[in-house]
């Protein structure tokens, strides 16, 4: 049985673009992966989290518990939109490409998205951690 081949850039697309709800893992593993669906929940209930935060601002005990997940679950799809895209070609095709007949040659592709992944991720913790110290620090 041969296997199908999995693009390098494309999981790493996915991760970047629609990672907070498992799509990445989905087009490697399949629609069974338990931990892509953990994905979808975790990233409904963030977004539930910054609406009520929103509406009802930071004394809501709710929003408070709810909000940090969106950041969990988008910092967790740019890691691995990271890990995808840095993956050496020899250890991707051994990995996911072992039936496949074909080799990875992912190019400026991987090192594009890998590039974005970073910028995104750092302009969210910068944000993260101004809000976070303006919190702490601002006086009630």
């Amino acid at each position: 049985m041969t296997q199908t081949f999995k693009s390098k850039t494309l999981a790493a697309s996915l991760a970047l673009l629609l990672g907070v709800v498992g799509a990445h893992r989905f087009y490697l593993k399949g629609w069974r992966d338990a931990l892509g669906w953990l994905h979808v929940p975790l990233f409904a209930l963030g977004v539930w989290g910054a609406a009520r935060f929103i509406d009802f601002g930071v004394d809501d005990f709710i929003a408070r518990v709810a909000l940090p997940l969106l950041g969990l679950i988008v910092g967790l799809a740019l890691f691995q939109a990271l890990l995808i895209g840095l993956t050496p070609d020899a250890r991707w095709d051994a990995t996911w490409n072992a039936g496949a007949g074909r080799r990875t040659s992912s190019g400026w592709g991987a090192v594009l998205v890998v590039i974005f992944a970073l910028l995104i991720g750092t302009a969210a913790l910068m944000g993260g951690l101004a809000f976070g110290l303006q919190q702490v620090f601002q006086p009630r």
